[in-house]
């Protein structure tokens, strides 16, 4: 049984150690430079098209939720008449 995890543990070790890994690129300061230019955007539109658009679905999906709800609870508060 003893053979048995240390062998696992050797092919995890083995595994982990041997995968290859791609150089990451330090893009930090290009980040910081971006976000510090002064652009007149707020800070979370910054980031390009997909934090507009990202922007633009949650607000949509905020406005539509909350107009709902109101419906809703509208409707709850109006009980059907009885015939």
């Amino acid at each position: 049984m003893w053979r048995n995890l240390l062998s696992i543990r050797q092919v995890s070790q083995r595994t982990i150690s041997t995968a290859s890994r791609r150089p990451l690129e330090n893009r930090v300061p290009e980040k910081q430079k971006l976000f510090q230019e002064d652009n007149g955007l707020p800070v979370y539109l910054k980031g390009g098209i997909m934090d507009g658009l990202l922007y633009r679905v949650t607000m949509g999906l905020t406005v539509f939720g909350t107009g709902y709800v109101l419906y809703e609870l509208l409707m709850a508060s109006m009980p059907k008449k009885q015939k």
